[in-house]
């Protein structure tokens, strides 16, 4: 189960929360603000996970780049392995990302496949969006 205190999440992030041994997510911004996250997260670890997340990813593209000999390099995944389990994070294109947190036990292509598959519906969903009004509301 997700909050809804950012806004309704839990299409994004229930179908990660399902895979055994996941303990937490974060739906976050690029910049590293919430988005959502799961129940188990209190708002300030949240906020924390969501801005630790956003300058990883920025140091990974940064370190891809370089490795490259390229001014910029798109991430397509991050993951981080320590004692504690995994992390897995995945931007989509347009600006937002999904982290995820496993135990040791969650098997991480299960983890990796379901986060690509909801990261996806995050594009298409943003790609089917309804256009915004010059109030900044929906247009109808």
């Amino acid at each position: 189960m997700t909050s809804r205190d950012t806004g309704d999440t839990a299409w994004v992030l229930d179908p990660i929360l399902e895979i055994p041994h996941v303990r937490a997510a974060v739906l976050l911004t690029r910049d590293g603000l919430v988005s959502g996250y799961s129940e188990g997260l209190s708002q300030p670890t949240a906020e924390r996970t969501a801005a630790i997340i956003s300058t990883v990813q920025g140091a990974c593209r940064t370190a891809a780049a370089a490795f490259a000999d390229e001014n910029d390099a798109q991430v397509r995944q991050v993951v981080v392995e320590s004692d504690h389990g995994y992390i897995l994070v995945a931007p989509t294109e347009h600006g937002t990302c999904v982290a995820a947190f496993g135990d040791p036990e969650v098997r991480l292509d299960l983890l990796a496949h379901r986060v690509h598959s909801q990261v996806a519906r995050l594009g298409e969903k943003a790609m089917t969006a309804a256009p915004r009004a010059a109030d900044g509301g929906t247009a109808e």
